[in-house]
């Protein structure tokens, strides 16, 4: 909550949102020469959102010119999307301010508090993911049980 309150997550770059933000960084890590434009449904997974939303945030990045639509020549109903150079423009600025915003932290808490902090925020990270497995395994053998009908497992 004190997070929230300090309004960390809701820092905007050049006017856009973290939300466009994050879809414009899904997009720009899979820039490689032997890359394929990402697809919305991608996206989506990429970043655990619906396909709807990803369009709805694919439209307003390509109305303010920071992405565009490609039809992939070998699939036709399949649309790619990749970055502008404007779109290329706002990410690097975004990776510049992520930076500069960690680099301060850093000069804040000292470089003995900031490992400490790194090593807490990994451990804590271990642990929700080791949470999360086990609830995804207890859910799963439920799931089992009950369609299995043997209540003896």
């Amino acid at each position: 909550m004190q997070f929230k309150k300090a309004g960390w997550h809701q820092r905007s770059v050049m006017g856009y949102k973290p939300s466009e933000i994050r879809v414009l960084f899904c997009i720009g890590k899979e820039k490689r020469p032997d890359a394929h434009d990402m697809k919305v449904s991608e996206i989506s997974k990429h970043l655990h959102v619906t396909p709807p939303t990803v369009t709805q945030l694919i439209k307003g990045l390509e109305a303010n010119g920071l992405v565009e639509r490609n039809i992939d020549l070998a699939d036709r109903r399949a649309v790619g999307i990749t970055l502008t150079d404007k779109g290329e423009m706002v990410t690097r600025q975004a990776t510049e301010d992520f930076f500069a915003s960690i680099n301060g932290l850093i000069e804040y808490l000292g470089e003995e508090q900031s490992d400490q902090l790194a090593e807490l925020l990994v451990k804590v990270s271990h642990y929700y993911y080791e949470e999360n497995q086990r609830i995804n395994e207890k859910t799963a053998c439920a799931e089992f049980v009950h369609w299995s009908g043997d209540e003896d497992l």
